[in-house]
């Protein structure tokens, strides 16, 4: 993550609009009639168990999404839904039409059998891949009804309160491919852009870490703060942030991870300027290359100073600019006496600052004097462990100094690298 302070005071922002998109009405195909629609969509015959019938029309569902069928989409939809229900469907087809899919499926779990004459509201599963960037699918839960009509199921509705929703459930997508990723928003402009940028960031990183990741990025530029929300979670305080990199599912045991996106804040994103900009992506960037390899108790100080390392990396910009907070600090009260804690990184406003600009300060202090390719060995090992015994181990075994002493020496190194 990374806020939006951290890229302010340093270099000039182009003011720009908020990027909004309003989804407009798409009519639906005019339906023949009931009974031709339940022929044409009917694959079980009347009386088999609901369980087989529903999963089959998502498989059928799945598959019209895949290819891009929309007759053979609308045939799953049932024909005596409210027309706003019908035209939805088709909207969200069309949106989700321009999405590059690598794979798409539903996954039916009845634990409730169906309530006879009556509408049935069993989980489903949602197995998805965005091509070009997923090296292995994710899965999240969406909220299907359904209702049988005649001799075949058909879905009645997809609007629960708590189903997941994807970029193509805000409006119609556009969306940029590049050499190591995809961007997926609603306006080309704020897309391109970002797609401008994208594979040169993504060599950047690489250039640090090293090619051992997927090297494939998916960056989604929601449209509004709702749909912010939507992207990176409703506990998640977006207010306050440029960027954010989430991921579904995380296996640092096996090294792997589902759904790994860069979200961008619109709010922030539309009045970044281009240097900026690159900065805020490599930061993210840095986070999806490094997160198989990262457990969520590692010390925060190492995971957003290294990848605020490498947003600022070759910027040539001096330290009093890229931390402002940390030299007022130095001016008042001298240099820090501790590492940043992980518990300084839940704060707000300047004290979240100072924490993302000290842990910047700390790790760049660890490049000047064990060079880059040794913090990078040293970051593996932090990033592995929760454990404040391991850490003190791995940065004794890295550098040859205790907490203390490194706490010491990174401070003594402040007043020269800030002209104070």
């Amino acid at each position: 993550m990374l806020g939006s302070e951290g890229v302010r005071g340093w270099l000039a922002v182009v003011a720009s609009g908020a990027v909004l998109v309003g989804m407009t009405a798409i009519g639906l195909p005019a339906l023949p009639g009931v009974p031709q629609v339940v022929e044409q969509a009917q694959s079980v015959v009347s009386g088999a168990v609901p369980e087989i019938a529903v999963q089959e029309l998502l498989a059928r569902r799945a598959a019209a999404v895949r290819a891009g069928d929309e007759a053979a989409f609308a045939a799953t939809v049932d024909p005596l839904a409210p027309e706003h229900f019908r035209q939805r469907q088709l909207a969200w087809f069309r949106a989700l039409a321009t999405v590059p899919l690598a794979e798409w499926s539903y996954q039916l779990d009845a634990t409730e059998p169906p309530v006879p004459g009556g509408v049935w509201r069993p989980d489903v599963a949602l197995r998805y891949a965005l091509a070009g960037v997923d090296g292995v699918p994710t899965q999240r839960s969406v909220e299907h009804s359904f209702v049988r009509r005649g001799g075949s199921w058909f879905v009645a509705d997809d609007s629960g309160r708590h189903r997941w929703r994807g970029p193509w459930d805000f409006g119609p997508c556009h969306v940029a491919r590049t050499a190591n990723g995809l961007v997926i928003g609603h306006e080309r402009e704020p897309v391109e852009r970002v797609a401008r940028q994208l594979d040169a960031v993504v060599r950047d990183v690489t250039g640090v870490w090293g090619p051992g990741w997927d090297q494939r990025v998916g960056v989604l530029i929601p449209a509004s703060q709702e749909e912010l929300r939507a992207m990176v979670g409703a506990g998640f305080a977006v207010e306050g942030i440029a960027a954010v990199a989430v991921a579904d599912r995380v296996d640092t045991a096996a090294h792997r991870v589902e759904g790994p996106r860069v979200v961008l804040n619109p709010r922030t994103a539309a009045e970044l300027s281009d240097a900026a900009l690159k900065v805020v992506l490599r930061h993210e960037v840095t986070h999806i290359a490094t997160r198989p390899y990262t457990v969520d108790g590692a010390p925060l100080w190492v995971r957003e100073g290294f990848a605020d390392y490498v947003g600022y990396r070759g910027t040539g910009l001096p330290p009093r600019d890229i931390a402002p907070a940390l030299a007022r600090q130095l001016r008042t009260s001298g240099p820090p006496e501790q590492l940043p804690g992980s518990a300084e990184f839940h704060q707000a406003g300047r004290r979240l600052d100072l924490a993302y600009q000290q842990s910047w300060s700390l790790v760049r202090h660890l490049v000047d004097r064990f060079g880059e390719q040794r913090v990078v060995q040293l970051y593996r090992r932090i990033a592995a462990t929760d454990s404040p015994a391991e850490v003190e181990a791995a940065l004794r075994g890295e550098t040859g100094l205790t907490t203390a002493e490194l706490t010491a020496d990174w401070a003594a190194s402040l007043p020269a690298a800030f002209g104070s």
